[in-house]
């Protein structure tokens, strides 16, 4: 179900089989999504294959993105998560010191793909997963781009406008760490930026940014939904903010470390702030000033800008997927970094498919094409047909081919009666396992009857 060919065709199917396991169980423990040990050897295997390697499972990820964003207003948010092994490394294999640089462990960046019109995850659209050496790094700012972390970001902007380059539009948004110069002047045509600004940038009139951001007028107010704050307290479901909107244009300076670079020796970009006023209550003030390449020349200019930037809060709820409120993936047994990497890789999409499943399953706009391939959309719909009653209130009454259609049969399948509360997240796994089955079934008798 989206993953490309790996060399064999028994190996696209175990990646397959991985894959929805991963789906189905929330884990990535190999001993409770495998099913067996059989399984279980023939998972270790395809993580173990040298034909296996986390880009060739991104673009397979990112084919399926490309299509669930063909004509769409996307917004491409990107960010980086740390998988710590603190207290968990001993007998692991390749891999460098953490964020704390104690612990083992490494960061995934990710490119996450977002509806900018219905803030549905449209899938995954590039990843980089690395992990550092042992030693200290030197003196970041007598370092190239290239030589840097940091490089990242423009690498987020590169796959962003490679992978969603049949988009209508594409807007990256990323925090304060992709806020470096070079990503303003070597970012790719197509594509535009929204950059929350971390430090106090010098102007080529000679001022600094937050001191001429101070000084535009306050526009209008405006309330905001703030997401939950990290680590999240249990129920916290983030909070309203009311903050006044101010804009104008800002002329930023090359930085005195990168003379040695051929980057313009200015940018010309504009600066949108948002400021809250009264009581913030729990959680620290709202304060956001927003770089953007985007036009910003009326109220609805700058609205818009905040509402884009705010989609940044899907991304972390792929990271929080992948981590400890979902997959769990700090706590995984695989110990070799290459096999820890082509994992990441599949939690990362499953992250987003139960996402997108949770989300179908309260409603949404998307077509099921996002979620399995379009040619399996008839046998599905047969699916259906056999599970509807004789009332309406047994009939699956939303949009064929949608998204909540599918999550209706996908329901119905793991045991859900129309009746009593939501499908819970246990149904919608037992009916997506089931549901895979039956399209597995499917999709061979077709090959066999071309054949």
């Amino acid at each position: 179900m989206g993953y490309g060919y790996q060399g064999d065709s028994r190996r696209v199917r175990r990646g397959e089989r991985l894959f929805d396991a991963i789906v189905e169980s929330g884990c990535v423990v190999m001993r409770k999504l495998s099913g067996g040990r059989a399984a279980e050897v023939a998972a270790h295997r395809f993580l173990g294959s040298p034909e296996v390697t986390p880009d060739a499972l991104l673009a397979a990820l990112s084919d399926r993105t490309q299509q669930a964003c063909r004509g769409r207003y996307v917004v491409a948010a990107q960010d980086t998560t740390e998988i710590n092994f603190s207290g968990a490394d001993r007998g692991r294999r390749g891999l460098g010191l953490a964020g704390d640089g104690k612990s083992l462990g490494f960061f995934a960046h990710a490119v996450v793909a977002i509806d900018a019109d219905d803030e549905a995850v449209l899938g995954i659209a590039g990843a980089r997963i690395w992990t550092r050496g042992m030693d200290k790094a030197t003196l970041r700012q007598k370092r190239h781009l290239e030589d840097k972390e940091s490089e990242r970001w423009l690498e987020g902007c590169q796959s962003a406008a490679s992978v969603l380059g049949q988009a209508a539009r594409i807007v990256v948004v990323g925090d304060r760490e992709s806020d470096i110069y070079q990503i303003f002047t070597r970012k790719p045509p197509g594509i535009d930026l929204i950059v929350r600004a971390r430090g106090n940038r010098k102007l080529a009139n000679g001022g600094l940014l937050f001191e001429t951001g101070a000084l535009f007028a306050p526009i209008v107010g405006k309330n905001v939904k703030v997401a939950p704050q990290q680590p999240r307290r249990p129920g916290d479901q983030g909070r309203i903010a009311h903050v006044e909107l101010s804009y104008g244009q800002v002329t930023i300076a090359k930085p005195k470390t990168g003379r040695a670079t051929p980057d313009a020796k200015q940018a010309t970009l504009n600066l949108v702030v948002a400021r809250e006023v009264g009581e913030p209550g729990s959680g620290p003030r709202v304060l956001w000033r927003l770089l953007t390449t985007l036009p910003v020349e009326t109220v609805d200019d700058a609205e818009e800008v905040i509402r884009l930037y705010r989609l940044r809060w899907r991304i972390e709820q792929v990271f929080r997927v992948l981590k400890r409120d979902g997959l769990a993936l700090e706590e995984t047994q695989i110990e070799d970094a290459a096999r820890l990497f082509n994992l990441t890789a599949l939690a990362l999409g499953a992250a987003a498919r139960i996402i997108q499943l949770t989300d179908a399953r309260d409603a949404s706009n998307r077509p099921a094409s996002d979620v399995i391939d379009p040619s399996l959309i008839e046998a599905a719909h047969a699916i259906s047909k056999t599970l509807e009653g004789k009332t309406d209130r047994q009939k699956n009454r939303h949009p064929p081919g949608s998204l909540t259609w599918l999550a209706w049969i996908i329901a119905r399948l793991g045991g859900w009666n129309c009746y009593y509360k939501p499908p819970g997240p246990k149904t919608m796994a037992d009916g997506w396992r089931r549901l895979a089955y039956m399209l597995g079934g499917y999709a061979i008798a077709q090959a066999k009857s071309n054949v």
